[in-house]
């Protein structure tokens, strides 16, 4: 029996498989990349450079270092110093190339921020660069009471469409699911030419140390057989297919092959790994491909694209069980343990 294909397609790029690892520590060693290729990562997705660090560099620090409530599991500190940045803008550039010295799969630079400041030039230096894609991740915490959501989501749409309107390569929104209609995003996204999103941006909380009365933040890590983690993604992504014209990337809590097979079902194109790889090493890869590989020839499916969006909402028998929470029927089927004597 012939294998598998587990080809798939991205932002206009052909993968071997629907497994990148995602914008991580990892990433931001070249040797650990060349480890990831040797694995089985169909791409890779370099950990971001930062607006602050952008912005930094031009002695232009915006506010949002000052008022955002929450930073990224990539950065080291809650509000980080210049010097603690791993990679400094220049240095970023550098990594792109030598990364794409290094292997011969994709490369997905990332840039992370809320407003355009720098973000053009750098986009057009990453793509000279050499990066294959490139992949904004959007997020902040709106805390003026005055301004709308609207305008949070037209800031968005403008950041994007200036980008991509900027650069050849493609690009990719990677969006946090706190929007007011994450399907009207999504479908403006599309029209502003974005090539695709990804669902969803996980960001650290933060924490109270209650003996140095502190604001702490610990690392956000996803573990196997958590399934909360996947189940918005999943959701998002089973209404989207087929309803917004755009390459979709899950992430966010995918483990195993069991967990790609689920969004791969639910339409995504790729499924995008940190968490797992973070705690097992990029050899873990390679478990994950043969799981994958296992799966479809034990289910008599000839390749991935066949599987893709088969559990979507266009194509269930009951749509509504991924428009409505079912809060109703959930609470209804929950029995109250009985207490031991």
């Amino acid at each position: 029996m012939t294998q598998p294909d587990l080809s798939t397609t991205y932002l206009g790029l052909h993968l071997d498989s629907p497994l990148v690892p995602s914008a991580s520590p990892l990433s931001r060693n070249v040797d650990t990349i060349k480890q990831l290729a040797e694995h089985g990562a169909a791409a890779v997705v370099l950990n971001s450079l930062f607006e602050e660090q952008i912005t930094m560099e031009s002695h232009l620090l915006d506010h949002y270092l000052a008022t955002t409530a929450e930073s990224s599991w990539e950065a080291q500190t809650y509000y980080p110093e210049p010097d603690e940045y791993v990679l400094h803008p220049e240095q970023y550039l550098e990594h792109v190339r030598r990364a794409k010295e290094a292997v011969d799969i994709p490369i997905i630079a990332s840039l992370n921020g809320v407003s355009a400041g720098g973000w053009i030039r750098y986009a057009k230096l990453i793509a000279e660069a050499g990066a294959d894609a490139l992949e904004l991740n959007i997020y902040y915490v709106p805390t003026n009471p005055f301004v709308s959501s609207a305008e949070i989501e037209q800031n968005t749409i403008d950041l994007a469409r200036q980008v991509k309107e900027s650069v050849t390569i493609p690009v990719a929104v990677k969006l946090s699911p706190f929007y007011t209609n994450v399907a009207g995003i999504a479908h403006q996204l599309a029209m502003a030419e974005v090539d695709g999103l990804v669902l969803f941006n996980r960001f650290n909380q933060p924490d109270f140390d209650l003996e140095a009365l502190d604001v702490v933040i610990r690392p956000l890590i996803s573990h196997d057989g958590d399934g909360e983690a996947l189940r918005l993604p999943l959701r998002w992504i089973a209404i989207l297919h087929e309803m917004v014209p755009i390459d979709i990337a899950a992430t966010g809590g995918v483990h195993t092959a069991q967990d790609a097979l689920k969004l791969l079902m639910a339409g995504a194109n790729v499924t995008m790994m940190a968490s797992a790889l973070l705690l097992r090493g990029p050899a873990y890869l390679r478990t994950v491909r043969a799981d994958l590989l296992a799966w479809l020839e034990e289910h008599e499916y000839e390749s991935v694209s066949q599987l893709r969006g088969s559990m979507s909402r266009h194509k269930v028998a009951e749509p509504a069980a991924f428009e409505r929470a079912h809060y109703v029927r959930t609470v209804g089927t929950f029995t109250m343990p009985i207490p031991a004597p």
